[in-house]
């Protein structure tokens, strides 16, 4: 998943994009208000995370730009704890804030809890991904207008995948979702047959993957 971190001071914002980037987000930075709005202009996120004071402006007038074309998640990043600003970043669209300083799992959780929200109001929708469509009103998938049949497990599987797109999830991140989402058991064997049943279903190449990609020693991905 891609975030954009608008952060003046480097110092945090370097450790922000290292520990981020470690928990499989990709990362777009920028220190002021102009870079920040010219960033997004360009680029697609699933969620912001911005500073309320930089050099230029603050974080509140980015907010507002973004929410003037999108619902993306906002999070606001700040020094300042009182009433009137929490009050203030939640009524222009900000979905939360965290007050610095902060510890690095904290704001993760954050982050993962908002996405969690967002993908959970967004559910019902049509997804497409390269050649594929994915109805999740009808839970059906199609490929270049054809349907493909699925198992239901295949399915569930293929859904966590396009929810975290262009996020990096390990063997036993899939495992342990897939577990949660449908109770049945599911051992690293049968992970590695679903996602090869799945590639070959859905990949014109299934041994040169276009959607779900190996990302070697870590884990898969779908999306850049």
């Amino acid at each position: 998943m891609k975030l954009l971190l608008v952060e003046d001071d480097k110092t945090i914002a370097s450790g922000l994009e290292y520990s981020l980037a470690k928990e499989g987000f990709n990362i777009v930075l920028c220190h002021d208000l102009a870079s920040g709005k010219k960033a997004f202009k360009e680029n697609k996120f699933d969620l912001c995370l911005l500073d309320v004071s930089l050099p230029d402006g603050n974080g509140y007038d980015l907010c507002r730009i973004i929410r003037e074309e999108s619902e993306i998640p906002i999070i606001f990043l700040t020094a300042c704890d009182d009433e009137v600003n929490v009050v203030m970043g939640l009524d222009m669209g900000a979905d939360d804030y965290i007050t610095k300083p902060f510890r690095l799992r904290e704001l993760i959780s954050r982050i993962k809890s908002v996405l969690r929200r967002y993908n959970k109001d967004d559910s019902n929708k049509i997804i497409e991904i390269n050649n594929l469509k994915i109805n999740t009103n009808e839970a059906k998938v199609y490929k270049n207008g054809e349907e493909v049949n699925l198992t239901a497990l295949e399915y569930r599987l293929l859904l966590i995948f396009v929810n975290n797109r262009g996020q990096v999830l390990s063997r036993s991140q899939l495992l342990e979702r897939i577990w949660d989402v449908a109770g049945d058991f599911v051992n690293d064997n049968t992970l590695t047959v679903y996602i090869k049943r799945i590639r070959e279903k859905l990949e014109d190449d299934p041994q040169k993957p276009k959607i779900i990609k190996t990302v070697r020693g870590l884990g898969y991905k779908v999306g850049d």
